[in-house]
């Protein structure tokens, strides 16, 4: 995460104001090029679910100048993760090791307060700021691209990054050879809760249908996922219907899970998404041009991963090395190399990403 002034490109637009987006953009703001922020909800809103939030994540973050402020707001806990049976029964607990000396190995934070807390960051950087707006037209001329926005203006930048989520507005445009996202077959489950009086780390649920975490995101904060294969169906469940069959989903889980399940009540944020995957066939290199997108796969990850959209932080982070988004000549080849090497891996990743179950 090179921190020195970027010389190849002097403009970037970002396409998405989420945390990935805004990690985007104060990174290459700190780093000298101007940079121009939308987003389609012109209330800048985000879910309400929290984040698990890993070393490489924080070591990111720190990058950004926010590290300090996430462990303020935030939970920055032991550096382990406790592993159980459904029923509660302890197995283990992992050791996650810190990356960095004084850098915390892991934590968890409330979504909205992230956001809060990045969108403070991109104010402090006069990054300008965008809302109710996308993208409608990319036209790449003599090596930068031309946009027209979805409000009829329009604007010349070096680079346009597209980060707005796995439905991407910019991927269409920049790949029209790209197919739609499918769902993967599998759900995800989220509520957000106040934490169970003996949650002291982070936990893992496995041995039943269903596997299950809970990530803790503040004092008194924490969130549960539970993944389930997905029903396709015409419409969402309201309100009611969450509720009652998240309760039913957790009957089987002992320990802090069976608390959770024991002590919800309607007035918890609950949600179901199906989640969804998208990746890019050949040619992955636009050849003239700057429109990229963040990475060649695009998916909502599986939160048992633990890593969840803190990917998008430390690749964003990243933006403006030399190796993923600019650069002509030799940068550019190096860019091309790694890229070429994945297209290899299209049958595993369409069978294990992108296939409906």
């Amino acid at each position: 995460m090179n921190e020195e002034k970027i010389g190849s490109i002097a403009s970037a637009l970002i396409v998405g104001g989420g945390i990935g987006g805004m990690a985007t953009a104060i990174s290459l703001a700190q780093r000298g090029v101007a940079v121009d922020l939308i987003d389609l909800d012109p209330e800048w809103r985000v879910y309400g679910a929290g984040i698990t939030i890993t070393g490489p994540t924080l070591r990111a973050y720190k990058h950004l100048g926010l590290v300090d402020k996430i462990k303020a707001q935030g939970a920055i806990t032991t550096g382990a993760s406790r592993v159980r049976l459904f029923n509660g029964q302890i197995l283990r607990e992992l050791v996650e090791p810190e990356l960095e000396e004084g850098l915390p190995a892991t934590g968890g934070i409330m979504r909205p307060v992230l956001h809060r807390i990045m969108q403070e960051r991109v104010r402090e950087l006069e990054i300008p700021v965008r809302l109710g707006l996308t993208v409608s037209e990319l036209v790449t001329v003599d090596g930068g691209v031309d946009v027209t926005f979805s409000d009829g203006t329009s604007g010349r930048y070096d680079l346009v990054i597209g980060a707005d989520s796995v439905f991407s507005g910019v991927r269409k445009l920049a790949f029209p050879h790209m197919g739609e996202p499918v769902e993967t077959g599998q759900g995800c489950w989220r509520i957000s809760i106040k934490k169970p009086p003996e949650q002291d780390m982070g936990e893992f649920y496995f041995g039943s249908d269903n596997p299950c975490g809970i990530t803790i995101c503040g004092e008194d904060a924490v969130y549960l996922f539970l993944l389930t294969p997905h029903v396709h169906r015409e419409k969402f469940m309201d309100d009611e219907e969450l509720f009652t069959t998240l309760k039913e989903l957790l009957g089987p889980f002992g320990g802090n899970a069976g608390w959770i399940r024991d002590n919800m009540t309607r007035a918890d944020w609950i949600n179901y998404r199906p989640l969804a995957a998208a990746i890019q066939p050949r040619p992955l290199v636009k050849r003239s041009g700057r429109p990229a997108g963040r990475r060649r796969s695009r998916h909502h990850p599986a939160p048992r991963v633990r890593r969840g959209h803190g990917g998008g932080e430390r690749h964003r982070a990243g933006r403006g090395t030399g190796e993923e988004c600019h650069g002509r000549g030799s940068a550019r080849r190096l860019r091309r190399a790694p890229l070429r090497s994945l297209q290899g891996r299209d049958r595993f990743q369409r069978r294990y990403w992108s296939t409906p179950a």
